[in-house]
């Protein structure tokens, strides 16, 4: 017989929209979300629902960035470590205040609910725009955002003690425009088998601009590499099993780590291999919004290194683009794209990240 979760009772500190429910009446919040609420406040009924259910897993779909989106299951014993292990790291006591501005039906967003249920977070929802803090007046010690709402709120990110962003790479673009802020801006690392994340590293620092800041992996969290160089995660109090990723890393030290790009991403180009995401740091320098580098098939090459930048097309600005892509010195003989393409709007996953397999599918068709 399988023994039945029990659900920890909600923090004493804990409100959401600034009212307290504990166990008991969490169910008629839900509800009432369901009925009446807003979109975003619907999805955060539906987890609640869930999450006081008697039953050990949560499901929850991948993102989908490298392939299908799959659902898989998560333990909620593992979400509430998760939890306080996000607390110890970040210095988040009970009472803390916190925004939620992600949707709660993927892993992030839900994240942000256990924390505040268990830590005793006072939390407020917003809908999950691209600009969360417009019109909102009130200070926040902690939220959580992607690089697209962290690139369209920093006018307002005083209102931000501490936020982290996740979902995906944050440019070096956006990573020197909020050096000087007083707001404390963490890149974060992980994925919904990690139960949102597992690493992460501060952005705004002081500390020499010319060497890499390397990601510090949570409490109770080790790290390896395998043959192929990728990251192997032993963290027994957020996940069952060992997790080896597609992540190229360099490990530093057992607790710090470099990441270089997705395994599934290099492209192997006349027996070079290149690392897109590396290039494209060196890129972003000189091309302004969305863009991404990809391998696509080639006779002699085997792949053939090209630039895919979401923009309508003109043919002015791609021989503009191409003679900026040209004048970058700091890239290599063989980093250089061999064709550009312009794309008005790139093929996404479910939750927003660029889907650069889908893109490139999409323009060779």
């Amino acid at each position: 017989m399988v023994e039945k979760f029990c659900i920890p009772e909600t923090h004493n500190r804990f409100k959401i929209n600034k009212l307290h429910f504990s166990n008991e009446n969490l169910a008629k919040v839900a509800y009432n979300f369901i009925k009446v609420g807003e979109p975003h406040e619907g999805e955060v009924g539906d987890f609640i629902l869930e999450w006081i259910k008697p039953s050990e897993f949560i499901e929850v779909y991948t993102s989908g960035s490298t392939g299908k989106a799959k659902k898989i299951k998560v333990r909620k014993e593992h979400m509430i470590n998760s939890a306080l292990a996000t607390g110890k790291f970040f210095e988040l006591p009970a009472g803390s205040t916190a925004l939620m501005c992600l949707p709660a039906k993927f892993i992030a967003g839900k994240m942000m609910l256990v924390r505040a249920m268990v830590l005793g977070w006072e939390i407020d929802l917003v809908p999950p725009t691209s600009n969360p803090l417009d019109n909102l007046y009130k200070t926040y010690d902690f939220c959580a955002m992607t690089p697209f709402q962290l690139d369209n709120s920093i006018s307002r990110l005083h209102l931000i003690k501490k936020l982290i962003v996740g979902g995906g790479a944050v440019s070096p673009k956006l990573q020197e425009i909020v050096q000087g802020l007083n707001t404390k801006v963490y890149e974060t690392f992980g994925m919904t088998e990690t139960v949102s994340h597992m690493a992460a590293k501060k952005l705004n620092t002081k500390k020499n601009k010319k060497k890499p800041v390397p990601f510090k992996v949570m409490p109770n969290v080790l790290i390896s590499k395998d043959n192929r160089g990728c990251l192997i995660i032993n963290a027994p109090n957020i996940s069952d099993e060992e997790i080896v990723t597609n992540d190229i890393v360099e490990i530093l030290t057992y607790k710090k780590f470099l990441w270089k790009g997705r395994y599934d991403n290099v492209v192997n180009s006349g027996g070079i291999k290149l690392n897109p995401e590396d290039i494209e740091s060196k890129l972003s320098g000189v091309i302004d919004g969305r863009f991404f580098l990809i391998g696509m098939p080639d006779d002699a090459l085997g792949e053939k290194l090209v630039l895919f930048i979401e923009a309508d097309f003109s043919e002015e600005l791609l021989v503009k683009l191409q003679e900026k892509v040209q004048s970058v010195k700091k890239l290599g003989k063989f980093e250089v794209p061999k064709k550009i393409y312009l794309i008005a709007k790139f093929e996404e996953t479910p939750n927003g990240k660029i889907h650069r397999k889908n893109t490139l599918r999409s323009r060779i068709k």
